[in-house]
């Protein structure tokens, strides 16, 4: 199945996409697409019901993020050999894991905003993990029982804030609307291999990422295991998990997001995403 959320921020909803890819409403037959719905069986609840029963939504309806009130978004840094050594760093020992906070987090298609004194604006495409249930010290043999299932995820990340303001990176990673994720939550079942997906980011129609999560380090059974280790994984929370090559930062010279900029991105089978950037208030 491929959910979505509908609606203005604030009134979203829950969707579905039926066999045709048309956007349809699931409002009244099943509760918002949040952790608590997800941990009360909401994917069992919704594959009994017929898509083709439901009311069409417009075309032109926002799609919002593909899971509310996100409890931890969580990141895997350094995650593909590729992007590692455009960092010119070594490939990691054991996973880097850094959070963004749940308020960056927005729809697919919203507009990315230059925070004030933003200097350094760089785009990463990411696999992300939505968790479906409570996961605490599982072993990696059983890590996947508790994924719902799948989504993109666009890690906007401020370089300067993230790399020359000191502390941790989240102080790069957390600004409003840093966290597009979606247009989809894809359950488990619906992708057959999520080890073997093609990735892609363009901007202004430049292709700069172009990879394959066949390429990531530390594979998602072991990531969900090894992060249930440090802290409990509860229904509807996100891990992100590393982008492949290409990202600004890495480019010679660097490349960085300007207002006016538009991004893409897909993962095979998950979507497509679009942004535009934009200022915010204040931005300079």
């Amino acid at each position: 199945m491929k959910l979505f959320r509908h609606g203005a921020p604030g009134t979203e909803a829950p969707g579905i996409l039926d066999g045709d890819d048309q956007l349809r409403d699931l409002t009244g037959r099943v509760p918002d697409i949040t952790g608590d719905a997800l941990a009360d069986g909401l994917l069992a609840q919704i594959s009994l019901i017929d898509p083709g029963e439901l009311p069409l939504l417009p075309v032109e309806t926002r799609i919002a993020p593909c899971v509310g009130q996100v409890g931890k978004f969580i990141c895997v840094g350094l995650n593909y050999v590729d992007h590692a050594a455009e960092a010119g760093m070594e490939a990691p020992k054991e996973p880097i894991l850094f959070m963004k906070a749940n308020t960056s987090i927005a729809g697919p298609n919203d507009d990315v905003i230059l925070p004030p004194g933003a200097a350094k604006l760089d785009w990463e495409v990411e696999l992300g993990i939505v968790m479906g249930g409570i996961a605490r010290d599982v072993g990696e043999d059983e890590a996947e029982a508790f994924i719902a299932g799948y989504c993109i995820v666009n890690d906007v990340s401020e370089r300067s804030f993230q790399l020359e303001r000191g502390g941790q990176w989240l102080k790069g990673k957390s600004a409003d609307s840093f966290g597009p994720i979606g247009p989809y939550l894809v359950t488990r079942d619906s992708v057959s291999d999520p080890q073997d997906l093609e990735l892609w980011l363009d901007v202004d129609g430049h292709r700069y990422q172009d990879g394959t999560t066949a390429n990531m380090i530390f594979k998602l059974p072991f990531l969900v295991s090894y992060i249930s280790r440090f802290m409990t994984l509860m229904p509807g929370d996100i891990i992100a998990t590393g982008t492949p090559a290409g990202v600004g930062m890495g480019q010679r010279p660097p490349v960085y997001l300007q207002e006016g900029a538009e991004m893409r991105l897909s993962i095979a089978g998950l979507g497509e995403q679009r942004q535009n950037v934009r200022a915010g208030r204040g931005a300079r």
